[in-house]
Protein backbone atom coordinates (compact mmCIF):
# COMPACT_ATOMS: atom_id res chain seq x y z
CA UNK A 1 0.00 0.00 0.00
CA UNK A 2 2.56 1.89 0.93
CA UNK A 3 4.63 1.51 -2.31
CA UNK A 4 1.58 2.49 -4.48
CA UNK A 5 1.15 5.75 -2.62
CA UNK A 6 5.02 6.43 -3.85
CA UNK A 7 4.10 5.51 -7.07
CA UNK A 8 1.31 7.36 -7.13
CA UNK A 9 2.80 10.66 -5.93
CA UNK A 10 5.19 10.12 -8.37
CA UNK A 11 3.69 10.21 -11.17
CA UNK A 12 1.56 13.10 -9.85
CA UNK A 13 5.08 14.97 -9.21
CA UNK A 14 5.60 13.75 -13.18
CA UNK A 15 2.43 15.25 -14.70
CA UNK A 16 3.24 18.30 -12.91
CA UNK A 17 6.57 18.49 -14.27
CA UNK A 18 5.25 17.76 -18.01
CA UNK A 19 2.44 20.38 -17.12
CA UNK A 20 5.38 22.56 -16.02
CA UNK A 21 7.40 21.82 -19.17
CA UNK A 22 4.67 22.52 -21.31
CA UNK A 23 3.96 25.99 -19.86
CA UNK A 24 7.40 26.49 -20.27
CA UNK A 25 7.28 25.88 -24.36
CA UNK A 26 4.92 28.28 -24.38
CA UNK A 27 6.88 31.11 -24.12
CA UNK A 28 8.88 30.76 -27.33
CA UNK A 29 7.80 33.84 -29.66
CA UNK A 30 6.55 32.08 -32.42
CA UNK A 31 6.99 33.02 -36.18
CA UNK A 32 4.54 35.67 -37.24
CA UNK A 33 4.00 37.40 -34.30
CA UNK A 34 5.17 40.90 -33.75
CA UNK A 35 7.13 42.77 -31.99
CA UNK A 36 6.51 46.28 -30.51
CA UNK A 37 8.49 48.81 -28.22
CA UNK A 38 5.56 50.25 -26.19
CA UNK A 39 6.02 53.72 -23.86
CA UNK A 40 3.61 55.14 -21.30
CA UNK A 41 1.13 57.31 -22.26
CA UNK A 42 1.76 61.03 -24.05
CA UNK A 43 5.56 60.05 -22.68
CA UNK A 44 6.93 61.88 -25.67
CA UNK A 45 5.25 64.72 -25.92
CA UNK A 46 6.71 65.42 -22.50
CA UNK A 47 9.91 65.59 -23.60
CA UNK A 48 11.99 68.17 -24.67
CA UNK A 49 14.83 67.60 -26.54
CA UNK A 50 15.79 67.87 -30.13
CA UNK A 51 15.41 63.98 -30.64
CA UNK A 52 13.08 62.71 -28.29
CA UNK A 53 12.76 58.90 -27.90
CA UNK A 54 16.07 57.77 -28.07
CA UNK A 55 16.45 56.89 -24.40
CA UNK A 56 12.70 56.06 -22.89
CA UNK A 57 12.54 55.75 -19.37
CA UNK A 58 10.08 52.84 -18.99
CA UNK A 59 9.86 51.77 -22.54
CA UNK A 60 8.84 47.80 -22.86
CA UNK A 61 9.06 45.66 -25.91
CA UNK A 62 6.13 43.39 -25.70
CA UNK A 63 4.99 40.28 -28.61
CA UNK A 64 1.57 39.64 -29.39
CA UNK A 65 -0.70 38.21 -31.75
CA UNK A 66 -3.02 40.57 -33.78
CA UNK A 67 -5.25 38.11 -34.36
CA UNK A 68 -6.01 37.19 -30.68
CA UNK A 69 -6.95 39.72 -28.44
CA UNK A 70 -5.34 38.83 -25.26
CA UNK A 71 -1.87 37.52 -26.52
CA UNK A 72 0.32 40.09 -25.29
CA UNK A 73 3.48 38.73 -23.38
CA UNK A 74 6.19 41.02 -22.13
CA UNK A 75 9.50 40.05 -23.26
CA UNK A 76 11.54 42.34 -20.91
CA UNK A 77 9.79 42.25 -17.85
CA UNK A 78 13.75 42.20 -16.50
CA UNK A 79 14.58 45.73 -17.45
CA UNK A 80 12.96 49.34 -16.50
CA UNK A 81 13.65 50.43 -20.04
CA UNK A 82 13.79 48.37 -23.12
CA UNK A 83 13.16 49.70 -26.89
CA UNK A 84 14.06 49.02 -30.64
CA UNK A 85 13.97 45.47 -31.18
CA UNK A 86 15.29 44.33 -34.10
CA UNK A 87 14.60 40.86 -35.92
CA UNK A 88 17.37 38.44 -36.71
CA UNK A 89 17.62 37.22 -40.50
CA UNK A 90 16.90 33.62 -39.24
CA UNK A 91 13.60 35.56 -37.42
CA UNK A 92 14.80 33.23 -34.16
CA UNK A 93 16.47 36.12 -32.32
CA UNK A 94 16.36 40.16 -31.73
CA UNK A 95 18.32 42.58 -30.56
CA UNK A 96 17.27 45.61 -28.14
CA UNK A 97 18.53 48.56 -26.33
CA UNK A 98 17.83 48.45 -22.79
CA UNK A 99 18.54 49.83 -19.19
CA UNK A 100 18.72 47.14 -16.40
CA UNK A 101 17.49 49.60 -13.44
CA UNK A 102 17.21 53.05 -13.32
CA UNK A 103 20.09 55.31 -14.05
CA UNK A 104 22.24 52.14 -15.77
CA UNK A 105 23.65 52.75 -18.79
CA UNK A 106 22.18 51.75 -21.85
CA UNK A 107 23.70 48.65 -23.03
CA UNK A 108 22.59 45.96 -26.55
CA UNK A 109 21.32 42.99 -25.71
CA UNK A 110 20.30 40.08 -27.60
CA UNK A 111 16.98 37.61 -26.88
CA UNK A 112 16.15 34.57 -28.60
CA UNK A 113 12.69 34.08 -29.53
CA UNK A 114 12.82 30.08 -28.51
CA UNK A 115 13.14 30.66 -24.93
CA UNK A 116 13.18 34.22 -24.19
CA UNK A 117 17.06 34.08 -22.52
CA UNK A 118 18.98 37.01 -23.11
CA UNK A 119 22.50 38.38 -23.22
CA UNK A 120 24.22 41.57 -22.90
CA UNK A 121 26.72 42.72 -25.87
CA UNK A 122 28.28 45.99 -25.05
CA UNK A 123 29.43 46.57 -21.83
CA UNK A 124 30.95 50.65 -22.31
CA UNK A 125 30.38 53.07 -20.66
CA UNK A 126 28.44 55.24 -22.47
CA UNK A 127 24.80 54.84 -23.37
CA UNK A 128 24.41 52.63 -26.83
CA UNK A 129 21.40 52.46 -28.82
CA UNK A 130 19.91 51.56 -32.34
CA UNK A 131 21.37 47.97 -32.77
CA UNK A 132 21.07 46.01 -36.10
CA UNK A 133 22.08 42.76 -37.60
CA UNK A 134 24.62 42.79 -40.21
CA UNK A 135 24.85 39.72 -43.30
CA UNK A 136 28.34 39.40 -41.96
CA UNK A 137 27.30 38.02 -38.48
CA UNK A 138 28.05 41.19 -36.63
CA UNK A 139 26.18 44.05 -35.02
CA UNK A 140 26.34 47.76 -35.97
CA UNK A 141 24.80 50.39 -33.03
CA UNK A 142 24.89 53.52 -32.23
CA UNK A 143 27.27 54.79 -28.68
CA UNK A 144 27.31 57.82 -27.26
CA UNK A 145 31.21 59.03 -28.10
CA UNK A 146 32.86 61.94 -26.56
CA UNK A 147 36.37 63.24 -27.32
CA UNK A 148 38.06 66.47 -28.93
CA UNK A 149 37.46 65.29 -32.40
CA UNK A 150 33.52 64.91 -32.31
CA UNK A 151 32.34 66.81 -29.59
CA UNK A 152 29.77 64.43 -27.92
CA UNK A 153 27.87 62.39 -30.46
CA UNK A 154 26.17 59.11 -31.28
CA UNK A 155 28.81 57.33 -33.39
CA UNK A 156 28.54 54.12 -35.14
CA UNK A 157 30.51 50.81 -34.21
CA UNK A 158 30.46 47.64 -35.05
CA UNK A 159 31.44 44.78 -32.99
CA UNK A 160 31.40 40.34 -32.96
CA UNK A 161 27.62 39.06 -31.15
CA UNK A 162 29.32 38.20 -28.24
CA UNK A 163 31.11 42.02 -28.09
CA UNK A 164 34.33 41.06 -29.12
CA UNK A 165 36.31 43.25 -31.77
CA UNK A 166 34.78 46.32 -31.47
CA UNK A 167 35.24 48.91 -34.24
CA UNK A 168 34.37 52.59 -34.85
CA UNK A 169 33.19 53.36 -38.67
CA UNK A 170 31.69 57.10 -38.52
CA UNK A 171 33.87 59.66 -37.04
CA UNK A 172 32.62 62.96 -37.75
CA UNK A 173 30.52 65.52 -35.08
CA UNK A 174 27.52 64.03 -36.18
CA UNK A 175 24.54 61.70 -34.69
CA UNK A 176 23.83 58.56 -36.26
CA UNK A 177 20.79 56.77 -35.76
CA UNK A 178 17.93 54.14 -36.50
CA UNK A 179 20.33 52.78 -38.83
CA UNK A 180 19.25 49.79 -41.37
CA UNK A 181 20.70 47.25 -44.02
CA UNK A 182 19.16 47.70 -47.04
CA UNK A 183 19.62 44.69 -49.38
CA UNK A 184 22.71 45.55 -51.65
CA UNK A 185 24.57 45.45 -48.02
CA UNK A 186 25.01 49.39 -47.44
CA UNK A 187 24.45 51.16 -44.41
CA UNK A 188 21.35 53.70 -44.50
CA UNK A 189 21.10 55.70 -41.36
CA UNK A 190 19.73 59.22 -40.02
CA UNK A 191 22.43 61.39 -39.77
CA UNK A 192 22.51 64.92 -38.27
CA UNK A 193 25.41 67.60 -38.11
CA UNK A 194 26.01 69.03 -34.48
CA UNK A 195 28.76 71.32 -35.25
CA UNK A 196 29.67 73.98 -36.29
CA UNK A 197 26.01 74.28 -36.22
CA UNK A 198 23.40 72.08 -35.64
CA UNK A 199 21.42 70.93 -39.12
CA UNK A 200 18.23 69.01 -40.59
CA UNK A 201 18.64 65.20 -40.10
CA UNK A 202 19.23 63.38 -43.41
CA UNK A 203 19.64 60.02 -44.68
CA UNK A 204 23.47 58.77 -44.86
CA UNK A 205 24.31 55.40 -46.81
CA UNK A 206 27.48 53.92 -46.19
CA UNK A 207 29.48 50.51 -46.27
CA UNK A 208 29.30 48.73 -43.39
CA UNK A 209 32.99 49.44 -42.58
CA UNK A 210 32.55 53.05 -42.58
CA UNK A 211 34.29 53.61 -46.24
CA UNK A 212 32.06 55.43 -49.19
CA UNK A 213 29.83 57.43 -46.90
CA UNK A 214 27.78 59.83 -48.26
CA UNK A 215 24.51 61.71 -48.46
CA UNK A 216 21.76 59.76 -49.73
CA UNK A 217 18.45 61.82 -49.13
CA UNK A 218 17.48 65.32 -48.04
CA UNK A 219 14.54 67.44 -47.75
CA UNK A 220 15.56 71.00 -48.63
CA UNK A 221 12.74 72.16 -46.80
CA UNK A 222 13.64 74.30 -43.41
CA UNK A 223 13.60 72.54 -40.26
CA UNK A 224 12.38 69.52 -41.74
CA UNK A 225 13.52 66.12 -39.75
CA UNK A 226 14.03 62.75 -41.42
CA UNK A 227 13.45 59.38 -39.40
CA UNK A 228 13.33 55.87 -39.37
CA UNK A 229 14.11 54.43 -42.80
CA UNK A 230 13.16 51.01 -44.48
CA UNK A 231 13.34 49.74 -47.83
CA UNK A 232 10.44 47.74 -49.44
CA UNK A 233 10.03 44.94 -51.36
CA UNK A 234 9.63 46.99 -54.65
CA UNK A 235 12.50 48.76 -54.38
CA UNK A 236 11.31 52.09 -52.54
CA UNK A 237 12.88 53.61 -49.62
CA UNK A 238 10.76 54.96 -47.05
CA UNK A 239 10.73 57.02 -44.01
CA UNK A 240 9.23 59.62 -42.15
CA UNK A 241 9.76 63.53 -42.06
CA UNK A 242 8.47 66.39 -39.24
CA UNK A 243 8.68 69.65 -38.42
CA UNK A 244 11.02 70.40 -35.25
CA UNK A 245 11.23 66.86 -33.50
CA UNK A 246 9.16 63.59 -33.90
CA UNK A 247 7.68 63.77 -30.69
CA UNK A 248 3.83 64.44 -31.74
CA UNK A 249 4.71 62.45 -35.22
CA UNK A 250 5.73 62.75 -38.87
CA UNK A 251 4.68 62.22 -42.05
CA UNK A 252 5.06 59.22 -44.06
CA UNK A 253 7.45 59.65 -47.77
CA UNK A 254 9.12 57.72 -49.85
CA UNK A 255 12.39 57.74 -52.57
CA UNK A 256 13.24 55.36 -55.03
CA UNK A 257 16.25 53.37 -54.43
CA UNK A 258 17.68 54.14 -57.63
CA UNK A 259 16.96 58.00 -57.47
CA UNK A 260 16.43 59.30 -53.97
CA UNK A 261 17.45 63.13 -54.61
CA UNK A 262 14.43 63.34 -57.57
CA UNK A 263 11.69 60.91 -56.48
CA UNK A 264 10.25 61.53 -53.56
CA UNK A 265 6.02 61.09 -52.72
CA UNK A 266 4.36 61.85 -49.79
CA UNK A 267 2.37 59.08 -48.78
CA UNK A 268 -0.36 60.56 -46.73
CA UNK A 269 -2.37 64.06 -46.77
CA UNK A 270 -2.71 64.18 -42.67
CA UNK A 271 0.38 66.64 -41.82
CA UNK A 272 1.25 64.50 -38.77
CA UNK A 273 0.80 61.65 -36.49
CA UNK A 274 3.20 58.68 -37.61
CA UNK A 275 5.58 57.49 -35.50
CA UNK A 276 6.87 54.38 -37.48
CA UNK A 277 6.15 53.28 -40.29
CA UNK A 278 7.04 49.11 -41.64
CA UNK A 279 6.39 47.76 -44.99
CA UNK A 280 5.46 44.29 -44.75
CA UNK A 281 4.70 43.75 -48.77
CA UNK A 282 5.02 46.48 -51.26
CA UNK A 283 0.75 47.34 -50.55
CA UNK A 284 0.88 46.70 -47.15
CA UNK A 285 2.72 48.69 -44.39
CA UNK A 286 2.17 49.14 -40.71
CA UNK A 287 1.98 52.41 -39.03
CA UNK A 288 2.13 53.51 -35.51
CA UNK A 289 -0.28 56.07 -35.93
CA UNK A 290 -2.91 58.40 -33.88
CA UNK A 291 -4.86 60.98 -35.22
CA UNK A 292 -4.76 63.70 -32.68
CA UNK A 293 -2.53 64.98 -29.99
CA UNK A 294 -4.72 63.83 -27.46
CA UNK A 295 -5.40 60.01 -28.79
CA UNK A 296 -2.62 57.36 -27.96
CA UNK A 297 -0.05 55.75 -30.64
CA UNK A 298 -1.82 52.41 -31.92
CA UNK A 299 -0.69 50.23 -34.81
CA UNK A 300 -3.17 50.24 -37.97
CA UNK A 301 -2.42 48.91 -41.56
CA UNK A 302 -1.59 51.32 -44.10
CA UNK A 303 -2.24 51.25 -47.36
CA UNK A 304 0.41 53.47 -49.40
CA UNK A 305 -1.89 53.89 -52.84
CA UNK A 306 -4.72 55.55 -50.65
CA UNK A 307 -2.61 57.42 -47.72
CA UNK A 308 -5.22 56.57 -45.56
CA UNK A 309 -4.52 54.23 -42.08
CA UNK A 310 -7.09 51.53 -42.21
CA UNK A 311 -7.78 48.07 -39.64
CA UNK A 312 -6.84 48.64 -36.67
CA UNK A 313 -4.23 45.98 -36.00
CA UNK A 314 -3.22 46.62 -31.87
CA UNK A 315 -4.24 49.10 -29.38
CA UNK A 316 -2.75 49.22 -25.91
CA UNK A 317 -4.84 51.06 -23.07
CA UNK A 318 -1.73 52.29 -20.89
CA UNK A 319 0.57 52.60 -23.53
CA UNK A 320 1.97 54.23 -26.68
CA UNK A 321 2.69 51.76 -29.62
CA UNK A 322 6.35 53.27 -30.89
CA UNK A 323 7.61 50.69 -33.52
CA UNK A 324 7.21 47.07 -34.65
CA UNK A 325 8.77 44.41 -36.51
CA UNK A 326 7.71 40.79 -37.57
CA UNK A 327 9.16 37.54 -35.89
CA UNK A 328 10.19 36.00 -39.13
CA UNK A 329 12.97 35.11 -41.53
CA UNK A 330 14.08 37.67 -44.21
CA UNK A 331 16.23 37.88 -46.80
CA UNK A 332 20.32 38.30 -45.72
CA UNK A 333 21.45 41.35 -47.57
CA UNK A 334 24.49 41.09 -49.31
CA UNK A 335 27.63 40.62 -47.57
CA UNK A 336 30.31 43.01 -48.78
CA UNK A 337 34.07 43.31 -49.24
CA UNK A 338 35.60 45.78 -47.24
CA UNK A 339 38.97 47.91 -48.41
CA UNK A 340 39.92 48.97 -45.14
CA UNK A 341 43.71 47.67 -44.14
CA UNK A 342 44.42 48.80 -40.54
CA UNK A 343 47.70 49.09 -41.45
CA UNK A 344 47.76 52.28 -43.08
CA UNK A 345 47.22 55.80 -42.38
CA UNK A 346 45.75 57.42 -45.28
CA UNK A 347 43.31 57.28 -47.46
CA UNK A 348 42.90 58.76 -51.29
CA UNK A 349 40.67 61.87 -52.18
CA UNK A 350 40.45 62.74 -55.81
CA UNK A 351 38.52 65.51 -57.33
CA UNK A 352 37.74 65.68 -60.97
CA UNK A 353 36.13 69.11 -61.24
CA UNK A 354 36.08 71.69 -58.27
CA UNK A 355 34.30 74.07 -60.53
CA UNK A 356 31.79 71.80 -61.53
CA UNK A 357 29.00 72.38 -58.96
CA UNK A 358 25.31 72.26 -57.93
CA UNK A 359 25.78 75.66 -56.39
CA UNK A 360 26.16 78.73 -58.26
CA UNK A 361 29.56 80.45 -57.51
CA UNK A 362 30.24 84.36 -57.58
CA UNK A 363 30.24 86.19 -61.28
CA UNK A 364 31.35 89.41 -62.26
CA UNK A 365 31.33 91.06 -65.78
CA UNK A 366 33.70 88.26 -67.06
CA UNK A 367 31.64 85.63 -66.10
CA UNK A 368 31.65 82.64 -63.38
CA UNK A 369 34.98 83.24 -60.84
CA UNK A 370 36.75 80.02 -60.72
CA UNK A 371 37.81 78.06 -57.69
CA UNK A 372 42.25 78.28 -57.40
CA UNK A 373 42.48 76.79 -53.77
CA UNK A 374 40.38 74.82 -51.26
CA UNK A 375 40.81 74.79 -47.76
CA UNK A 376 40.47 71.43 -46.13
CA UNK A 377 38.84 72.34 -42.46
CA UNK A 378 39.21 70.02 -39.25
CA UNK A 379 36.59 70.54 -36.14
CA UNK A 380 38.64 73.42 -34.78
CA UNK A 381 41.11 74.03 -36.95
CA UNK A 382 42.46 74.59 -40.54
CA UNK A 383 44.26 71.87 -42.05
CA UNK A 384 45.72 73.22 -44.88
CA UNK A 385 44.99 75.19 -47.98
CA UNK A 386 45.77 73.72 -51.52
CA UNK A 387 45.88 74.94 -55.02
CA UNK A 388 44.19 73.21 -57.66
CA UNK A 389 45.17 72.31 -61.04
CA UNK A 390 44.07 74.25 -63.75
CA UNK A 391 41.61 72.39 -64.84
CA UNK A 392 39.47 72.25 -61.53
CA UNK A 393 40.79 68.41 -60.20
CA UNK A 394 42.62 67.94 -56.81
CA UNK A 395 43.80 64.73 -55.34
CA UNK A 396 44.90 64.35 -51.41
CA UNK A 397 46.14 62.01 -49.41
CA UNK A 398 44.62 62.02 -46.14
CA UNK A 399 44.94 60.97 -42.41
CA UNK A 400 42.70 58.11 -42.09
CA UNK A 401 39.58 58.38 -39.71
CA UNK A 402 39.61 62.25 -39.08
CA UNK A 403 36.45 64.41 -39.74
CA UNK A 404 37.42 67.33 -42.62
CA UNK A 405 35.23 70.09 -44.30
CA UNK A 406 36.29 71.63 -47.68
CA UNK A 407 35.60 74.91 -48.70
CA UNK A 408 36.13 77.10 -52.59
CA UNK A 409 38.34 79.98 -52.25
CA UNK A 410 39.27 82.17 -55.39
CA UNK A 411 42.87 83.42 -55.90
CA UNK A 412 42.73 86.24 -53.08
CA UNK A 413 41.56 83.37 -50.49
CA UNK A 414 37.63 85.06 -50.12
CA UNK A 415 35.17 81.99 -50.30
CA UNK A 416 33.14 80.86 -53.34
CA UNK A 417 31.27 77.67 -51.96
CA UNK A 418 30.92 75.69 -48.72
CA UNK A 419 32.24 74.18 -46.92
CA UNK A 420 30.70 70.86 -47.51
CA UNK A 421 29.44 68.49 -44.29
CA UNK A 422 31.65 66.45 -43.15
CA UNK A 423 33.73 63.89 -44.52
CA UNK A 424 36.13 61.38 -43.76
CA UNK A 425 38.51 58.42 -44.96
CA UNK A 426 39.12 54.85 -43.76
CA UNK A 427 42.50 53.73 -43.71
CA UNK A 428 43.46 52.70 -47.50
CA UNK A 429 39.87 54.15 -48.76
CA UNK A 430 39.94 55.73 -52.29
CA UNK A 431 37.04 58.14 -52.77
CA UNK A 432 36.54 60.22 -55.89
CA UNK A 433 33.99 63.17 -56.50
CA UNK A 434 33.21 64.73 -60.07
CA UNK A 435 32.76 68.26 -58.77
CA UNK A 436 31.61 70.32 -55.67
CA UNK A 437 28.29 69.89 -54.26
CA UNK A 438 27.48 67.85 -57.76
CA UNK A 439 24.28 65.64 -57.97
CA UNK A 440 25.75 62.18 -57.03
CA UNK A 441 23.30 60.93 -59.74
CA UNK A 442 26.39 62.92 -62.20
CA UNK A 443 29.40 60.53 -63.93
CA UNK A 444 32.80 61.85 -64.24
CA UNK A 445 33.73 63.44 -67.29
CA UNK A 446 36.03 60.64 -69.31
CA UNK A 447 39.14 62.50 -69.34
CA UNK A 448 42.40 62.07 -67.07
CA UNK A 449 42.61 64.66 -64.29
CA UNK A 450 45.61 66.53 -63.80
CA UNK A 451 45.74 66.10 -60.29
CA UNK A 452 46.75 62.36 -60.88
CA UNK A 453 49.74 63.06 -62.94
CA UNK A 454 51.11 64.24 -59.85
CA UNK A 455 51.96 62.69 -56.24
CA UNK A 456 48.80 63.73 -53.55
CA UNK A 457 49.35 66.50 -51.91
CA UNK A 458 49.10 65.54 -47.84
CA UNK A 459 46.76 66.35 -45.59
CA UNK A 460 47.75 67.90 -42.71
CA UNK A 461 49.87 70.08 -44.88
CA UNK A 462 52.02 70.61 -41.87
CA UNK A 463 53.01 66.91 -42.62
CA UNK A 464 55.96 66.53 -45.46
CA UNK A 465 55.95 62.65 -45.10
CA UNK A 466 54.11 59.59 -43.48
CA UNK A 467 55.68 56.51 -42.99
CA UNK A 468 53.04 53.64 -43.94
CA UNK A 469 52.16 50.33 -45.48
CA UNK A 470 52.61 50.38 -49.43
CA UNK A 471 49.25 49.22 -50.87
CA UNK A 472 49.89 48.00 -54.62
CA UNK A 473 46.34 48.35 -56.13
CA UNK A 474 45.97 45.40 -59.22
Amino acid sequence: MKVRRIFIIYLSSAFILCLFLIAGGCKKVKSGMMIATEAQLNYLIQENEPDPGRYITGARIIAFNPEKPGSVRLLTGDFHSAAYPEISFDGRHILFTGQKKPGDIWHIWEMSLDNLKYRQITSFRENCTDPVYLPSGRVVFSKLTVNDTVGSAHCLYTCNLEGSDIRQITFSPTDNYATHVLKDGRLLTVSRQLMPEKNDAMLMVMRPDGTKADMFYMNKGKNIMTSDPRETCDGRIIFLESAGNNSTGGLPASVTYNRPLHSRINLSADKEGYRSVLPVTSCRYLVSYRSTGSDKFALYEFDPETGIPGRLVFSDPQYDILDVVVAAACERPKKLPSEVDMQVKTGLLLCQDINFTGYKFRTDAAGPIKASLIEVMGPDSTYGIVPVEEDGSFQLKILADQPFRIRTLDEKGQTLSGPCTWLWLRPNERRGCVGCHEDPEVVPVNKIPLAVKKPPVIIPVHLTEIKEKTVELE
